[in-house]
């Protein structure tokens, strides 16, 4: 049943894993797959779930203990979302079937809409949450032939689920706890400025400095400028160097002078309110200071476990999701790239068959009691 589940987050769909479980003398079809697949990531799901109410049953207590002397290192810890394609039940059709399309979709998705529209509301689009933690001194540094300072993370911690952010701010809280949280000098957080991002951090981890992801942050001026200067490059494109530039060296206010300048006109043709976000994120946007401190100031890590750890698995073209064994595969995925197969995937497996042999062995025994 391992070696199914692990060989079916390797492959890119279970009826992919069949050869290779083949070739390991395992001769099961694409149903009997899934079927373990969901039955062992329900499993390690469930005890991953145990272990973050108990994070947060401690801290709701108030007695968290760290130790004084501190690791002379950073933690980082990262989150992000993306959209996956869910099919919806049959309860969830019932009471939804009332409601207007726009409605249905997280985060207001345009393409959940489209979708809906088109399936007569059969599924639509959830996000699934991810987030990391590693620390500088797990890193990997040298210099390449350029003279360039490269690094390597060689040490990572995954978490994945699908739902509440609550939900998922306690699996991020637990998360960070069996990675050193409290015992290093400094924590970091970085994200693209997401409310729930930022309310997490307010509430679990109010010690940590929040940086918001420079390049995103980069990225939402560039299409700013694109829509308020109507696609001209010659206006665009210096208005949005001069504004990184400015916000890479720490002078938000400068920038949030630039956006007052522009005319009401030019306002009114971009969706996105440019000062709105920055002042969202005033707390967050002291580049210079982070660069002067060695911090890392984009969000890379989380955007390229996106791609590995998410969409490699559940997020290819034509995949549809049911809500459970999606959340089953991640649970396994998110073991499988922090490299904690065995004590995470194995060890709690073993553990539950254990304690079912032992419970049905005293059973059969007809002994009496508790």
């Amino acid at each position: 049943m391992l070696k199914i589940a692990k060989e079916a987050c390797l492959a890119d769909s279970y009826e992919a894993s069949q050869g290779r479980l083949k070739e390991l003398g395992i001769d099961v079809n694409d149903d009997t797959i899934r079927a373990v697949t969901n039955t062992i990531g329900q499993l390690v799901l469930d005890h991953e779930t145990q272990k973050a109410d108990e994070a947060f049953s401690v801290f709701n207590s108030g007695k968290w203990t760290f130790p004084e002397e501190k690791i002379p290192h950073v933690l980082y810890l990262e989150a992000d979302g993306s959209m996956a394609h869910i099919r919806k039940d049959k309860d969830e059709e019932s009471q939804e079937k009332n409601l207007p399309i726009n409605e249905l979709c997280e985060n207001g998705n345009e393409d959940c809409v489209s979708i809906l529209k088109q399936s007569g509301k059969k599924s639509h689009w959830r996000e699934v949450k991810l987030g990391i933690a590693f620390s500088s001194d797990h890193f990997l540094n040298w210099t390449d032939k350029h003279g360039v300072r490269q690094h390597k993370i060689q040490k990572k911690d995954f978490v994945s689920y699908i739902g509440e952010a609550s939900e998922f701010n306690k699996r991020m809280l637990s998360l960070a706890l069996r990675n050193g949280y409290g015992s290093y000098q400094e924590v970091v957080i970085i994200s693209d400025g997401a409310t729930w991002i930022r309310e997490m951090k307010k509430m679990y981890f109010p010690d940590a400095q929040q940086i918001l992801d420079f390049y995103h942050l980069c990225e939402n001026i560039s299409t700013f400028a694109k829509n308020v200067f109507s696609l001209d490059e010659r206006k665009y494109k210096p208005w949005a160097d001069k504004a990184c530039d400015l916000m890479k060296k720490s002078q938000a206010n400068s920038v949030l002078t630039m956006i007052k300048s522009l005319t009401k006109s030019q306002l009114a043709k971009s969706t996105h309110d440019l000062g709105k976000y920055i002042q969202n994120n005033i707390d967050n946007v002291d580049y210079k200071k982070y660069l002067s401190k060695g911090y890392f100031i984009g969000s890379g890590a989380i955007e390229s476990s996106n791609r590995t750890v998410v969409q490699r698995r559940v997020k290819l073209a034509g995949m549809r999701w049911s809500l459970s064994p999606i959340q089953n595969v991640l649970a396994l995925m998110t073991k499988l790239q922090s490299k904690k197969w065995e004590q995470d995937v194995v060890n709690v497996v073993y553990q539950h068959y254990n304690q079912a042999q032992s419970r049905y062995l005293f059973q059969k025994s007809g002994v009496k009691g508790q």
